[in-house]
Formats: C-alpha cells, sequence, structure tokens
C-alpha cells in the first residue's frame, strides 16, 4: 500500500535570515541530494536551504537556485521510492523591504519544479514592521507606515526599485513581462473570508500578491493555502518570514529569549561580527557602544584594499590581546554605503569583504562565548564558510526577528557555540545592544 503524501515546507532562502520566525526546524548550507533528503526526512514540518543568492549576480542567482531545484527533484524521488513520498511547498524566502532577485528566482522554481497554477507574493513581516494594505507594502517607521519605496532600502545599488504598490513593482521588476493590470491581488477583505474558490480557479502560474496588516491575516490565508495544496493545487510563495510562521503553525518555542544565555558556554564573554552597514545597523551599532562594554574594532576597509594581510594580522592581534583581558568584542566593517560603477563591481567587493571577515571568523579565539552574526549575508558566510556547517538547528528567537542556532556538539573549533543570526534590518536602535547583554549577563 502506498503511504500518503506527507506536506513538507522547502523554503529557499536569499540568506539564512528566514529562520527568523520559527524554531526546531533545519537549515542546510549544502544542497547535494543527501543533504536535502535529511531535511526531508526531519521531523520538523520546514526546512530552509540556504542557497545565499542574495549576495550574487542574477546570472549566478539563476544558476545556483536550478542546481537546488535539479537536486532537489532527486532528493524527492529517493525519499518516494524509501516509502516516504513528500507534497512539497516551495517558498521562496526573501527581504520583507523586496530587495532580491525577482522574478529570477521564481522564474527558475516554476521552469525546474512546476508548473505551478500561481506564484503568490507575501512580503508582509510583522515582527519586523512591514505590512501590506491594499496593494501597497509599507514599513513602520516608529508607528507611521511608510511605502518601502520612500525608505533607504529601496535605494540599494543591486536590488534599487521605484515601486512599493506590489503590482506595479511586479512590472517594473519583470521588465513589462507581467504587466500591474495581469496582476492578482488579494486584500484584506479577501484575506479574512473564504478563498476557496479563488485559488481553485488560479491558473497558468498567476501572479498574485497578498495583503497583510497582523498575524491573524497570514494564519487564516495559510491555513487555506494548505488545504488547496492537499486539493492538487500547484502554489509557489515568494515571501517573508511572517508566512512561514502561518504555515508550519509551530507552538511557543521552548527556550525563552530571556534565557538564551543559557546556551553562552562557559559564561564567557562573546564576539558581534558585523558586516552589515546600512543606516539601521550604524545606529545599533553605535547604542551597543554607548550601551555596553564591548570593546570595539574597526575593519578599516580601504586598507583591506591596499594591504589586506597586514590588515589581517593586526586586527587579529588586536582581537586575542582584548579577549585575553575579557572584554566582549564588536569588529565592524567601515561605515557607509560605498559607491560602485555598477552592480558587478559591488558585488565583487562584497565578496572580498565577506572573505576577510571569514578569516577573522575562523581566527577567534577557540573559547568565545557566543557570535553575533550581523548581516544577512554575513550571517550565510558565518555558517556556511566560516563554522562551515552543513546543517544547523534553530533553537528559536532571542529578539524578534533575530534567530538562534548553535554548533554541534563534535564542532572542531567552536562545539555547542551559539549563534545569533541578526538581519541588517531587523530591529529598533537599541535592538543590538539588547541582544548582547541577554548574552552576556554572567
Amino acid at each position: 500500500m502506498t503511504a500518503h503524501p506527507q506536506t513538507k515546507i522547502i523554503v529557499i532562502d536569499d540568506d539564512p535570515t528566514g529562520s527568523q520566525t520559527v524554531h526546531g526546524c533545519l537549515l542546510l548550507t549544502r544542497w547535494d541530494p543527501d543533504t536535502l533528503l535529511i531535511g526531508l526526512s526531519d521531523a520538523a514540518p520546514l526546512f530552509f536551504v540556504l542557497g545565499n543568492t542574495r549576495g550574487m549576480g542574477a546570472v549566478e542567482a539563476a544558476a545556483t537556485t536550478r542546481e537546488i531545484c535539479v537536486n532537489l527533484r532527486l532528493a524527492l524521488e529517493r525519499s518516494a521510492a524509501l516509502g516516504r513520498p513528500i507534497q512539497p511547498l516551495i517558498v521562496s524566502r526573501s527581504d520583507s523591504t523586496l530587495r532580491g532577485h525577482y522574478p529570477v528566482e521564481t522564474d527558475v522554481i516554476a521552469a525546474e519544479l512546476g508548473p505551478f497554477d500561481a506564484h503568490f507574493l507575501v512580503p508582509a513581516f510583522f515582527e519586523g514592521g512591514r505590512i501590506t494594505r491594499d496593494g501597497t507594502h509599507y514599513l513602520l517607521v516608529d508607528g507611521v507606515p511608510i511605502p518601502v519605496s520612500q525608505t533607504e532600502f529601496a535605494r540599494d545599488s543591486v536590488f534599487g526599485f521605484n515601486h512599493a504598490f506590489l503590482p506595479d513593482y511586479v512590472e517594473e521588476k519583470t521588465g513589462g513581462r507581467i504587466p500591474a493590470t495581469a496582476v492578482e491581488h488579494f486584500d484584506l477583505v479577501a484575506v479574512r473570508g473564504d478563498l476557496g474558490p479563488r485559488l481553485s480557479a488560479l491558473a497558468d502560474n498567476r501572479c498574485c500578491v497578498v495583503d497583510a496588516e497582523r498575524p491573524a491575516d497570514l494564519d487564516g490565508f495559510a491555513r487555506q493555502v494548505l488545504a488547496a495544496t492537499a486539493a492538487g493545487r500547484r502554489l509557489l510563495f515568494r515571501s517573508a518570514a511572517s508566512l512561514l510562521t502561518a504555515l508550519a503553525a509551530l507552538p511557543p518555542q521552548p527556550v525563552a529569549p530571556s534565557a538564551m544565555a543559557s546556551f553562552v558556554r562557559a559564561g564567557r564573554p562573546g564576539v558581534v561580527l558585523m558586516g552589515s552597514h546600512v543606516d539601521k545597523s550604524t545606529r545599533q551599532l553605535n547604542a551597543l557602544i554607548e550601551q555596553t562594554d564591548v570593546l570595539p574594532i574597526e575593519i578599516d576597509l580601504e586598507r583591506m584594499l591596499t594591504d589586506e594581510e597586514a590588515l589581517l594580522a593586526d586586527l587579529l592581534g588586536r582581537l586575542e590581546s582584548a579577549y585575553g583581558a575579557g572584554r566582549g568584542l564588536v569588529l565592524y566593517t567601515s561605515r557607509g554605503e560605498r559607491r560602485f560603477p555598477d552592480p558587478a563591481t559591488r558585488l565583487a567587493f562584497g565578496e572580498r569583504v565577506s572573505s576577510l571577515l571569514m578569516r577573522i571568523l575562523r581566527n577567534l579565539p577557540t573559547d568565545i562565548g557566543f557570535l553575533i552574526s550581523k548581516g544577512g549575508i554575513t550571517s550565510n558566510d558565518t555558517l556556511s564558510r566560516g563554522l562551515a556547517l552543513r546543517t544547523s538547528r534553530v533553537l528559536g528567537q532571542i529578539h524578534a526577528g533575530c534567530s538562534v542556532v548553535r554548533c554541534p556538539e563534535d564542532h572542531p573549533r567552536y562545539p555547542n557555540l551559539p549563534v545569533v543570526i541578526f538581519p541588517g534590518n531587523v530591529g529598533g536602535p537599541d535592538s543590538l545592544a539588547e541582544v548582547y547583554r541577554i548574552l552576556a549577563t554572567r
């Protein structure tokens, strides 16, 4: 007798911050079929594949997404052959401020894992103050909704955009291939009602955008989406993290945010590694330095360009001396958004910066108590390259939007090290200091 397929939420994440609203699930930094089979076999209702495509150009992002999808198809076939058929629900998780390779990634997923009846844009992220109303996506600033097109994120040198009204955003990003008039809008009245007939009528990978102002909106939407999927609807999602909370319907996390200090190794001081350079991160850095006893060490990126080896040697000497004196540290890159002649140059510079940060990470004192990784791309590289983790499990959130994972106990350099994944665009001015203080309580 053939087993009934189990629904598994498979999140193809463009950086590691999509796990910022869930717990108990695996993050995979590799996507060979054997590793994907680990995710498919795990007891949690969802797992994440960390493609890190937001740190790539469009061509490389497409190739990486395609490789993930091809291997996922093989892993699904192997799971079925082992008597564990899986009904996949695919989510392309990306930024709640609309930065990322859309429609590149959803196009590749549709080509490799489709056909789909529809794909949905669901960028609401309540934990970070992002809501969608009347088709327009907003960032709440001191409680005031600001169209995301009027924020610093819309001026990103790689992923900039002009429209917060999502149908217009779709038309802009697809170069007119999907006109705004062809985008189906699920407004708040619809989301809070019976979606069954509309979900059943979708066809030919129809592009849809979804309003959401509060978690209950996505809870109801997710219940109906899961029912439609179980009935055979093929639906793809491009979303921020809040939809994942609704789809997974997890119970409260077992460890309270205030109790995360219990994972700190031997009560030792920790290290903050800061690659994010957006204004929000800089304000958080300043508050961290002002409000705690952390020792600030700047990574001079101009010096990196002229003499990286001398810079690295100097930084490692300074942090060894400071840590030996019992001080917590924050290592941060020179502040500000640099200007580049083209996106490729900007991405290449970012890759060089990240490589330097990972060299520093691999040479931190082996007995550090905890690590806070600030920035999405920085955090992905921290898990996959700096710590060389194949998989890691999310313990939960220490602050809204900030996940904690832990190195395995057999890690060759940092066994059981708790690592905070702190996105660049999350939290208020004092949030980084608050997270640091929780973990630095000794």
